[in-house]
């Protein structure tokens, strides 16, 4: 029944929900986590239907899976290096943060967050994983990119310094680039991973608006990353903005909206009809209680 319902769910969203606007909607599925086999059957079976994107924990130890330094996840991480399918790692998809002090403001845990993805990272860098797979490949959505400079450099200078008694063994290869072959980063508001985006590697990085919560730039995305990439050269926002996710998550919008439609101009005028009032982050004022009034003396159609 488990099974069933979660491939419903799937075909749901990448038949209705993202077939819907084919030009503007990357499908993502979500697997079948309590069997690794089942996993890799459903990579394949969503790859056929043009699904090459797959979500998955950034450490399903804290949810009483298996660690992912064995092979009990090797039938997933091969079906998904099989089909090109990249794997999505989201900050907090462990159900847990890193911890605070009791009544401890929760601004401490938002400004935190991003070092679930630098733990996610280095889980993967150091295991097994990225040896047997040589080309799978890993979104961290939503860690953010200004603390990647470092990390990558500490990479490197934990691997000189100790490989002779930890026995990690790279061969030729650092391990920054071992990172920069499997990973990309995705970041929201990040001008500091801008100035630094040749240490990072400008073909690893992506922006994303994060839409709909609180730590989303919407409505105004493309004024904030305007601002972010204020003074790159054309052909790295190219990169940034687009063509890397393109790539990483084989997506042509091209296919189903020619590229004089993907303007900002030309996505907004198509969506003149949106509400695009922000109801967080604000305190609530008269707009929000007429709206909510109005929902309440609307007629309800049964269902049938």
């Amino acid at each position: 029944m488990g099974l069933n319902l979660l491939r419903a769910y799937n075909d749901w969203h990448i038949d209705e929900w993202c077939g819907t606007y084919p030009g503007r909607f990357i499908p993502l599925s979500i697997p079948p986590i309590w069997d690794p086999q089942l996993m890799a059957d459903e990579v394949h079976r969503v790859a056929k239907k043009g699904c090459h994107a797959v979500t998955f924990s950034e450490n399903p130890f804290k949810l009483g899976w298996p660690h992912i330094f064995g092979d009990h996840w090797d039938p997933f991480f091969a079906a998904c290096e099989d089909e090109g399918t990249i794997i999505c790692l989201h900050i907090g998809s462990s159900s847990t943060q890193i911890e605070i002090a009791p009544g401890a403001p929760i601004d401490i845990m938002i400004t935190l967050t991003p070092l679930n993805t630098m733990q996610a990272a280095t889980d993967l860098l150091w295991s097994p994983v990225l040896r047997k797979f040589l080309n799978l490949k890993f979104a961290l959505s939503e860690g953010g990119t200004g603390w990647l400079p470092y990390w990558l450099e500490r990479i490197d200078y934990v691997y000189q310094q100790h490989r002779f008694w930890t026995h990690q063994d790279f061969g030729d290869t650092l391990p920054s680039q071992v990172a920069r072959d499997h990973f990309t980063f995705c970041f929201i508001s990040d001008r500091a991973g801008v100035d630094e985006r040749e240490a990072i590697g400008i073909d690893n990085m992506t922006w994303e608006c994060d839409y709909p919560h609180s730590d989303s730039s919407w409505p105004h995305s493309p004024e904030s990353v305007a601002k972010q990439l204020d003074g790159v050269a054309d052909e790295i926002v190219n990169k940034i903005t687009h063509e890397n996710a393109m790539r990483h998550f084989q997506f042509d919008p091209a296919v189903a909206r020619p590229p004089q439609r993907w303007s900002v101009a030309a996505l907004r005028a198509e969506a003149a009809d949106v509400d695009t009032t922000t109801r967080v982050g604000r305190p609530p004022d008269d707009s929000d209680l007429q709206y909510f009034q109005s929902l309440r003396a609307a007629p309800v159609t049964p269902r049938r």
